[in-house]
């Protein structure tokens, strides 16, 4: 799970309070639920900012790993050594409102295939961003350390799910098609429609399903931040 205070848009944003506990919280809270990794660990930068997301790790009784701000790839292969595991599911810490039930499904999935090296909800995209899961190999990770560059080393994944001749990848989908939707925290108005629905489901995980609905059926909420545009892939 990657984690830091340093946000262009929105500035420690995953230490925000959100119904009692921090949005960092939220995320841990779902990946434990989930019963689907074997080990929990907090990729932050080694920057001075961020002693408060390697404290708040420590009130979660997360392990946490510190590494460059930037090069979130190093980040991720920095943490991993020393540690067992064939296989990362990688999370950020800005997505609250994670579903712990579609984290097990994708881990199911991936291991009942064999040789796969990456599975994602968003080849293509139908959950609502800030839902989606992750699940790349430990070896096509290793392989995209040693060659990728440029914005890949900012995005992780992005070397290996951008190169379906190279790797062997698979996308999990759910209907109905909710991609539309957008419950990531980047910006204040993505912060006024988490808290709407964190007002009404309360201090809990959402199944995705409930949540889905929930939102078609207001507008008025789905408004307050459908013109916030994810940034380009390219964009480091």
């Amino acid at each position: 799970m990657q984690a830091r205070t340093g946000s262009t848009r929105l500035p420690g944003k995953v230490l925000r309070e959100l119904s009692g506990r921090s949005v960092l919280g939220w995320v841990v809270r779902a990946v434990r639920e989930s019963r689907a990794v074997d080990e929990l660990l907090v990729a932050t930068t080694a920057e001075a900012a961020d002693d408060a997301v390697e404290a708040e790790c420590a009130r979660l009784g997360a392990a946490c790993s510190r590494g460059p701000v930037d090069d979130v790839l190093t980040r991720f292969t920095a943490a991993l050594a020393g540690r067992p595991g064939d296989a990362v599911m990688r999370f950020t810490a800005d997505c609250p409102l994670l579903d712990p039930a579609v984290i097990r499904e994708a881990a199911l999935v991936y291991r009942a295939v064999p040789g796969l090296d990456y599975l994602s909800t968003a080849l293509p995209r139908t959950l609502p961003r800030g839902t989606d899961v992750e699940i790349v190999g430990r070896a096509a990770l290793e392989r995209a350390d040693r060659e990728a560059d440029a914005y890949h080393r900012t995005h992780v994944t992005s070397y290996v799910h951008t190169r379906p001749d190279d790797f062997r990848i698979m996308g999990l989908t759910y209907p109905p098609e909710a991609a539309d939707l957008r419950v990531t925290l980047d910006t204040e108005e993505d912060w006024n429609v988490i808290g709407r629905v964190v007002r009404e489901f309360g201090d809990r995980p959402v199944p995705v399903g409930a949540l889905v609905r929930w939102l078609r059926d207001r507008p008025e909420v789905r408004a307050l931040n459908a013109h916030v545009e994810q940034k380009a892939l390219q964009e480091a």
